[in-house]
């Protein structure tokens, strides 16, 4: 029997399940295997799905599964894809009826499925989204949208919304995520657009694939230029090549030469610019601010003298904009991990400690992930991370929980250690410098109570980001002047969304930052991803931290101690050539076992 819900087409024998595992051939027909089960069901502003030009700033409620259709390479939700169990206990079963009346409960104006994708739970769906428009709700998804003809049909009917993952412009791109072509994706996208479903596309940019973006919005444009395009600067994660990560500045040219085929271009992933705003087409007026709000996700923020009811038409030339629905009068702030894809790096952060204490079996890693979600520890994780203290006592917890105790211990008393170590240094220390934490670009604030502050305080600094009521997540952009009265001596660059310190100066001087750190080129990017945030790993970038602010005192040879911590914790040689920027994995050969 043929499954119609996906063009790959998978003939499915009796009792027999299709590629993707998540369906099954009962005898009569092609059933869902897990059918109303849901690893998250949460309230979200919708530009953290992402979606910018529907129903701006108004709260959905996001429904996500687990599994796919699909296997792309580096995919930034292979923790819930790929590694999460369909039959795990994490999960949590809800009628349709229980999923409706969950929005309700949180006032929420409509249904947004996503981070995973609706062709994973298309039945279960279908019957949500009847009972949602029988209620009043929009329905809406994020989807790869490679549905056959016969199951668009049957959900089309309902969508109000959807943002296309389009993968690439050509068949061999299709190919390597598990489908053969493109062709389904650009049908069903003219398909919808006749429909009247509101739509916004998104397509990952790296550095192998530039002209296949530019043919994308060619496309996307002999349709119509009104269609948002989301340009999501790839971030290499899983096994995927680091050197596919195009810089924020690549990124940021290629969005004005997409900007002559259409009307809306976004940049994501890309923490500091300008270009998550929405502008006038016509006259360029800024219409929407944004900030970065986690990776594929953005977040509205306000603009001085708001105009609640006019934001359809631009207020200096008249230019009616491209948008639907009314914009919220009240941002809805998300809970811990919660909103898009951060829920992903919470379990990453979870799977790096369980891998450097030698876990390599995944269904340990689910036991824990299980233990947290299950006794809702998010809220607890999100503070605990944050802090060095805490994060070692989570290292032993999560020890405990798969009678990995030993092996637990053995990593926190090596963070432990070296703690004590720096923190005797310091001890005779009168001057510490200022030191300003960024992330992409100069002007994004990481806010003063994430790890990247507590470490720059652990090796002698004082953090200036703490002078700052900077919210966000995981952080927000500040203006120039905020910057200078900071002053700070030095400034790091993140190591999860980084910069190149060549780029970085050069956005300063031409943003006119005059602090001390710009005048004396005291700029500073980590060796490596996942050294000062979401992995044991940060110790390593603590070292570091302290050679910089302390050179009289410490001198720590980093790559030597980055040597000895993989052959100690991981088993493997260290190359800064095989790391990219997962939290978990080590190296992008590494693979967990099944």
């Amino acid at each position: 029997m043929k499954c119609e819900i996906c063009e790959r087409g998978c003939i499915i024998s009796q009792n027999g399940i299709g590629a993707c595992g998540l369906y099954e051939n009962n005898g009569k027909e092609i059933v869902e295997k897990f059918p109303n089960k849901y690893l998250i069901a949460c309230p979200i502003s919708i530009e953290t799905m992402p979606m910018l030009h529907f129903y701006s700033g108004q709260k959905f409620l996001q429904i996500s599964t687990v599994g796919c259709n699909f296997n792309c390479p580096g995919c930034v939700s292979t923790v819930i894809v790929k590694e999460m169990n369909s039959k795990s206990k994490a999960l949590k079963e809800l009628t349709p009826e229980e999923v409706i009346n969950e929005a309700k409960r949180n006032n929420c104006i409509g249904i947004a499925f996503l981070m995973n994708d609706p062709i994973a739970s298309f039945q279960t769906f279908i019957k949500v989204s009847e009972v949602a428009k029988t209620n009043g709700l929009l329905v809406g998804c994020s989807s790869n949208t490679y549905f056959t003809e016969v199951s668009l049909n049957k959900i089309a009917k309902y969508l109000d919304f959807i943002n296309i993952g389009f993968k690439g412009m050509s068949d061999d791109t299709y190919f390597k995520c598990g489908g053969s072509t493109v062709k389904p994706v650009i049908r069903n996208m003219k398909i919808l657009h006749e429909k009247g479903v509101h739509i916004e596309v998104s397509c990952m940019y790296s550095n192998s694939n530039k002209e296949e973006v530019l043919e994308l919005a060619k496309n996307i444009g002999e349709i119509s230029a009104d269609i948002p395009l989301q340009i999501m600067r790839f971030i290499p994660l899983e096994g995927a090549d680091c050197s596919l990560e195009p810089s924020i500045k690549e990124a940021e040219e290629l969005q004005k030469q997409l900007r002559q085929l259409l009307n809306y271009v976004y940049l994501f992933n890309s923490p500091g610019t300008d270009l998550l705003n929405t502008y006038c087409p016509k006259c360029g007026e800024l219409i929407y601010k944004r900030d970065f709000y986690g990776p594929m996700g953005a977040k509205l923020r306000p603009i001085k003298d708001y105009d609640f009811a006019k934001k359809e038409i631009c207020s200096s030339c008249g230019f009616k904009l491209s948008s639907k629905g009314t914009l919220a009068e009240i941002k809805y702030q998300e809970g811990a991990f919660q909103g898009g894809y951060p829920f992903t790096r919470a379990l990453e952060m979870i799977e790096s400690i369980l891998i450097t204490i030698g876990v390599s079996d995944k269904n340990k890693i689910v036991k824990v992930w299980e233990s947290v979600l299950c006794n809702k520890q998010l809220e607890n994780l999100h503070v605990n991370i944050q802090n060095l203290n805490t994060y070692i006592e989570s290292i032993r917890n999560f020890g405990k929980v798969i009678n990995y105790e030993n092996e637990a211990e053995e990593l926190a008393n090596y963070l432990e250690e070296k703690l004590s170590l720096i923190q005797k240094g310091l001890t005779s220390v009168k001057d510490k410098p200022r030191v300003y934490y960024a992330m992409g670009k100069a002007l994004f604030c990481i806010k003063g109570e994430r790890m990247e502050n507590q470490l720059v305080e652990a090796a002698g600094g004082i953090s200036v980001s703490k002078e700052l009521d900077c919210s966000g997540r995981p952080g927000m952009k500040i203006s120039v002047e905020q910057l200078n009265k900071l002053n700070p001596d030095v400034i790091f660059i993140s190591a999860f969304i980084s910069n190149s310190v060549e780029d970085f100066y050069d956005e300063c001087i031409k943003a006119e930052i005059d602090v001390g750190a710009v005048r004396n080129k005291k700029i500073y990017a980590h060796l490596a991803p996942g050294w000062d945030f979401g992995s044991p790993r940060w110790i390593l970038g603590l070292m570091y931290i302290a050679n910089v602010l302390h050179p009289d005192i410490y001198n720590f040879d980093v790559v030597k101690e980055a040597k000895e911590f993989y052959e100690k914790f991981y088993k493997i040689e260290f190359s800064l050539t095989d790391i990219n920027r997962s939290f978990a994995k080590p190296s992008n050969k590494w693979k967990l076992n099944e």
